[in-house]
């Protein structure tokens, strides 16, 4: 693993546009308007290092998955803040009926400096973004710039296809709506949004357009409608399931909750089960049946170790994203937890390269590793300024 410099293609910022990242600069808090597409660097691998890490994520997911199993079979739904007994009875059935169920992808945050085994940072199997970047971008900036390499990306592809075999899971005779929040100001989660439903099309799926704050609810017929009044039988949401089973709404979505079987009005992507990776807890109860592990950080949930004082510790949020309320905590500090619920991770700083912090997203499409993408900050923690680096194999 090594960090390049290069000059940027001329005109990139239209090029990485044409190519649907529709976000190519962030603004800062000073003003200014700086590259989140960032091609004034990349990242070179070798072939040996991609094939180990790809043998790293589809073990975590694994893990992750059996973890999930525990979760349910032993009851621990509370200790991820699930205490609504309606909400984890859906998450509990959704568990029980995943093989009836489409689930998409989810993308690992690993630590990882090409010496050392990877250490999971977090994994976000509910809403992840940075997607489009890494799968369409990313490919054709090396093609453009490395002609004949190759990268650590089958993301569209595999998208493609994992449409194409859960189709049958999807209700008949209606179409699949690909919802994102209208208060994303960025375009971020429209540009994902977008994205999947490409992919979903070229599978030959039928679809259509909503924004979550359009959905309708028709009282008559007890089901959800879009802007057309048809029923949403299904419907792909980038949009959290804390807010989902927590908003003004959340009582009809739990009313009409299709888990498989047919046993409700509307089947949300990703279903309700991914409530239990997306939790950081989920970090804490990894490293309780998996004490140890190489690719693992010690992590609980009623505080830091005193070994922690020794080591340092991060203190994360149970539920959050793009860094909001995490909080490091160096070698010496005082081992005090905090009076929100989180979990209590091991500190293992970013590595830093030519100054800046990264971080590898890993992606995984239904169970297999598809890709990687890359951010760098400024700080030790991966924030919303954060940038996209691409990189390929060498």
């Amino acid at each position: 693993m090594r960090r390049h410099t290069i000059t940027p293609r001329p005109g990139w910022q239209r090029t990485v546009e044409e190519q649907g990242l529709v976000y190519p600069l962030t603004r800062h808090p000073d003003g200014s308007l700086r590259p989140y597409w960032d091609e004034s660097a990349y990242y070179s691998f070798t072939l040996d290092e991609v094939e180990a890490l790809e043998e790293v994520v589809e073990e975590l997911h694994r893990m992750c998955l059996a973890a999930a199993e525990h979760i349910v079979t032993e009851g621990r739904l509370p200790e991820l803040g699930i205490t609504d007994p309606r909400v984890a009875e859906a998450v509990t059935e959704a568990w029980r009926r995943r093989a009836e169920l489409p689930s998409v992808y989810g993308r690992f945050d690993l630590r990882y400096d090409g010496t050392g085994p990877a250490k999971l940072l977090e994994y976000n199997a509910d809403t992840p973004t940075s997607l489009v970047e890494a799968a369409s971008p990313q490919w054709f900036w090396m093609e453009e710039r490395f002609p004949g390499a190759d990268q650590w990306n089958s993301l569209h592809e595999r998208l493609v296809a994992a449409w194409k075999r859960q189709a049958a899971l999807l209700p008949p005779g209606s179409p699949l709506h690909f919802a994102h929040s209208s208060d994303d100001e960025l375009g971020e989660d429209l540009m994902t949004v977008a994205y999947l439903k490409e992919t979903a099309e070229q599978a030959g799926l039928d679809t259509d357009w909503i924004s979550m704050e359009e959905i309708g609810w028709d009282p008559l017929s007890g089901r959800f409608v879009d802007n057309r009044l048809r029923f949403i039988r299904s419907c792909f949401k980038l949009y959290p399931w804390e807010w989902l089973t927590t908003d003004a709404f959340a009582g009809h979505v739990l009313d009409t909750l299709d888990n498989g079987g047919g046993t409700g009005s509307t089947m949300w992507i990703e279903p309700a089960w991914k409530m239990l990776l997306s939790n950081k807890a989920l970090l804490a109860i990894l490293w309780e049946l998996y004490p140890g592990h190489p690719n693992l950080l010690a992590a609980h949930l009623d505080g830091p170790r005193e070994s922690a004082v020794t080591t340092g510790w991060v203190a994360k949020p149970l539920l959050g994203r793009e860094g909001a309320g995490v909080t490091i905590h160096e070698p010496g500090s005082e081992a005090v937890p905090r009076e929100e619920p989180c979990c209590y991770q091991e500190l293992a700083p970013l590595p830093v390269f030519d100054g800046n912090h990264v971080v590898l997203g890993a992606w995984v499409v239904e169970d297999e590793a598809a890709g990687l993408g890359l951010r760098e900050s400024s700080g030790p923690v991966t924030d919303e300024y954060a940038r996209f680096l691409p990189h390929v194999i060498l």
